[in-house]
This record gives structure tokens, sequence and C-alpha cells, in this order.
């Protein structure tokens, strides 16, 4: 009897960093490889991707990578990943086309087989077999993943809606009907709209609603979403031509996803309607229609230098239209509505949010996460891709469809679900997160954020003094310098009462013939520590530089 196992290295009680394997004797299948974006008290830190310690350690059971669609909480990770194992990896057009941009950016495009599926590929291995079916989300070439086992099938579903009108290829419900028909072992079903009510807003009603607005607005249109939802940048499209307008594109990754969409045919446009955005100003304005990044209020995105009037082509104008058609992803909301606010000040209509069925999720909302679990009809079922919260909701959805409680697993990364068709229990792999910072990959830990967080809220102190260890005498100092703590030349009086105390108490510790470094810097830790925080109420950084000359 061979047991199969299914984690998570990301993905669980979180949005972001997805990273699902299954694991059949000695074969691992890995689903997606995404990053997630830092929290607030993450200092300087540019993303986050899983631990995975556990397939380092079991490299020689890896057998592939399949990609559910190209969003980056999927595929974010992947050139991090890759540079600690190797494996071929599987996945749609549209997705491959996008990690090969990211691999061609960290110079990696010739160490990885990229190969091409579609809802008709299968991957036969010796103890699984991988196949897929078409889905509907916000990103051309989205499919959920079929796992053939020993004891069943093992279903991913990927992000997905059910879309009666999508923009684009149909799910594919009468194999998803098949494929609940057969031996389903489990089901691994996205979450994220799990406490939303009743059905997700079709993609097709945003292109009425884009093309509403963009037929009513007099000047300039200015419209941010994200890059990589390819359909709706074909709306917009539309839209612009339908009413004249020119489009140019701002944001370095939203020219990629032109640039790649037209290239496989998802964007299409006649020649001439993309312009230089250096060229705007040879157009009037209701003339153009500018699409840029930004939708999440990212603090370098085009979208938020256009609205603190930092971008050096495009300020606002009074009767410029801005249209966000995106919701802000939990923890971006704050940004968001900075910049909208910015936008209002600058003279700017903005429209944001659902006016004007401007925006649609590419997630299924609670009565489609039932239909999912209707059409597969899973033994066991372990809700993914969701905070705590969302996983909770979504296991009671399926236990109020008839799946039973006791084979609901909501689990956190790093849990091993074990399971075979008569039971299932629970054991543990390692799992976490490593930082990336700039180019390091994991170097920045707990104690470097900790560091970053102290300094950050109370500011650093720096005490340098020349030594003369011989004749155990101060030759200069003690100098005290600050930073981020006071401004020291309106501190001159706690900044001498410190040098004072600081010489006073390290004339005594030579005295006292000490020799060690470390000593000497505690005694100074010692009487400065606690000066400062009778006199200011702050705890700064003490960093004690001792020179022997």
């Amino acid at each position: 009897m061979s047991e199969v196992r299914i984690f998570a290295m990301g993905g669980l009680g979180e949005i972001g960093k997805n990273m699902y394997c299954v694991e059949v004797e000695d074969e691992i299948v890995i689903i997606d490889c995404g990053v997630k974006f830092p929290e607030d008290e993450m200092f300087g830190v540019d993303l986050v991707i899983p631990d995975i310690s556990y397939l380092i350690d079991n490299q020689h059971k890896i057998k592939a990578m399949v990609l559910t669609h190209g969003h980056e909480d999927h595929i974010g990770g992947i050139p991090y990943v890759l540079k600690q194992i190797k494996t071929p990896i599987y996945g749609g057009r549209l997705t491959l086309g996008l990690v090969r941009a990211k691999l061609e950016e960290h110079r990696m495009q010739n160490e990885v087989d990229l190969i091409t599926v579609n809802e008709d590929t299968v991957i036969p291995f010796r103890h699984m077999q991988v196949s897929f079916f078409r889905t509907n989300h916000s990103i051309p070439d989205s499919y959920g993943i079929v796992i053939d086992t020993p004891e069943g099938m093992v279903v991913h579903t990927g992000d997905f809606k059910f879309d009666m009108t999508p923009v684009g290829a149909t799910t594919e419900y009468a194999k998803l009907a098949r494929i609940g028909s057969g031996d389903v072992l489990a089901l691994l079903s996205d979450s994220t709209n799990a406490e939303r009510p009743g059905f997700t807003m079709s993609e097709r009603t945003v292109g009425e609603g884009i093309m509403e607005v963009v037929s009513q607005a007099k000047g300039r249109i200015i419209l941010a979403t994200f890059a990589s939802n390819v359909h709706r940048l074909q709306q917009v499209v539309d839209a612009a031509m339908a009413c004249n307008r020119k489009v140019a594109v701002i944001g370095r990754s939203m020219e990629k996803a032109f640039l790649i969409g037209q290239e496989l045919g998802y964007i299409q446009m006649p020649e001439g309607m993309l312009i230089d955005i250096k060229t705007i100003d040879n157009y009037a304005d209701n003339q153009v229609l500018i699409i840029c990044t930004g939708s999440q209020g990212e603090p370098m995105a085009a979208l938020t230098r256009i609205a603190s009037g930092s971008h050096r082509n495009v300020q606002i104008y009074p009767d410029d239209t801005v249209i966000i058609s995106a919701s802000p992803i939990p923890g971006n909301t704050v940004n968001v509505y900075r910049t909208i606010d910015k936008l209002f000040r600058a003279g700017a209509n903005v429209i944001h949010g659902s006016v004007f069925d401007i925006h649609a999720s590419g997630h299924g909302s609670s009565e489609e996460l039932k239909l999912m679990l209707n059409f597969v009809r899973p033994r066991y079922f372990m809700p993914i891709h969701g905070e705590y919260r969302m996983l909770k909701t979504h296991a009671r959805l399926a236990a109020q469809v008839g799946i039973d409680e006791k084979n609901i697993f909501v689990l956190d990364n790093g849990d091993v679900l074990c399971c075979t068709r008569e039971r299932a229990h629970l054991e543990k792999v390692p799992a976490g997160i490593v930082l990336i910072d700039g180019s390091g990959i994991g170097d920045v830990g707990n104690i470097v954020l900790r560091d970053r967080k102290h300094l950050a809220e109370d500011g650093l102190m720096v005490v340098v003094v020349s030594v003369d260890m011989k004749n155990f005498k101060i030759l200069t100092g003690p100098d005290i310098v600050s930073r981020g703590f006071v401004y020291v030349r309106g501190s001159e009086s706690l900044i001498q009462e410190a040098t004072e105390r600081v010489r006073a108490k390290l004339t005594e510790a030579l005295d006292r013939k000490i020799k060690e470094w470390s000593e000497l810097k505690a005694q100074i830790n010692e009487v400065l520590k606690p000066f400062i925080y009778e006199k200011t109420g702050r705890n700064p950084m003490i960093l004690t530089i001792l020179m022997e000359v």
C-alpha cells in the first residue's frame, strides 16, 4: 500500500508563496512556487519565499514542478528556489513566457527545462501521473492539476472561479464531472473568497464597465491594473480602440506583460495604436489612454509616482480620469487609499472599488467553492490558498455539502496529510520563510530583522574611543555620534553629559587594568544605556568602537 503524502511549503494561513507537494514513495511533484510580499515589520526585505530545506534534502525524489498559472504568488519564487534544487518545469504558454522572462533577469534561462502543457497533456511517472483541466481565473492559461496515485486522484484546483461568460476559454465542466465520477482521494481548493457569499462577477462585465467609463471620460485616462491580468488589458485596448484613443504603457512589469501577451497572441491591437509614453503630449487629451502599474499602491510603481508628482513623463491634469481596476490585496489597503487621496488632491477624477463594475475578482465565491466540492466529491478535503479564517470558512462550506468533518483538514505549512483510501493521519516536515533582500537569499534572519526594528524605533548611538592599552589611558574621545535618535545640535547638553559619564566609567575600568575589549564595551553600555533611558525614555542601539593606538 503506497501512502500519499500531501503538504504545503507555503500558501496555508497566508495570501502568497503558494507551494504544494504530493509525495508517493520515492517521487515528489511540486505544484507552484510563489512569493509573498513582506509584512510591515520586515524592514528592507523585498520578498518572502518558502523554506524548502525538506526539498533540498529530498532532491533525488523531485520529478517535476507543475504550474497552475502565471501570477507572482505562484511563480515569483522560481528563480530563487531553482538556485537550490533542480527540476523540469511544466506550465501553460503564457505562464512559461512569464517564467522565462524571470529566469532571463536572473541569467538562468539556459539552466532550466521549460515544457509547455495544455489541457490534454499527460505526464507519466513511476508512481504518479499528472494531467490538467482548464479553469477560469484573471489570467489566461490557468489550469487545475490532477495527480493520479495508486490510492486515487489528488486534485489541485489552482486559482479559479466559475465564469459563465468568460473572456477567453471556458472551464472544462465536463472534464471536472468526469474527474469527480472517478476515485478522488483528496481535493486541494482555493479559499481566497470563501467568506464572500454568492458568485463572483464575470470578467466580461468588467469589460462593459470599463467601456462605459472610457466612453464618458473627457480628458486623458490613466488605468492601473495587475500587469498579469492579460484579459483585462485586452478589454482596455478594445475600449480605447472603440473611443479612438492611443494607448501608452508605463511600468516595467506592464511593458513586459504587453510584450509577452502580444507575442503569444493574447493582446491584439492595430499597428500604430501603441505609442511611446514620451509622445503623449503630441495628442489631444481625449485621444490618450495610459495603462500603468501601481494598483496596489506600491511605493515605486508608476501610479504612485504619478500621484506624488515625481513621474518624469506624466503629471495629473484637472480633467484626467484615473481608473484603479483592482481591489487591494490584504495588507495593501493603506497604501492604495494614500495613493487615491494624492490623485484626488492633484485634481483627478478617480474611479475605484466596485464603481461601474471596473474590477472582478479572479477567485470563486462561496457558491462556486461548493460547486467545485460537488463536482469533485473527494474522500479528503484540504482548503488551501488563504488566511486561516478563509481556510476555516471553506472547511465549513465543505461540511455543508456533505464532506465528512473528520476528513476535512485545515493545516499549516509543514503539516503533512498522509492518506490512503482507508485512513489518514498527520505528520510534519520543516517549513518556514526565507527572506530575500537585494541579491541575498536567506541571509536576513530574525536577529537582523530585530536589529532593523530596533534601529527604526529608537535609532543608533555610536561611541568611538581611542585607547593606549599599554599604559591603560584614553588617548582621544569618547566621541558620541547619533543617527535617528536625537538631533545632536539640539541636544548638546545631553551628549556632553553622556560623554563625561562614558569617560569616567572607562577611566575607572582602565585603572583596574581591564584588558578584554568585550568587558570594556560592557562597562560603557552599563553606564550609557540607563542614563539615556532616564533622560529620554528611549533605548537606542548602542554601538561601541574601541581603537587601540
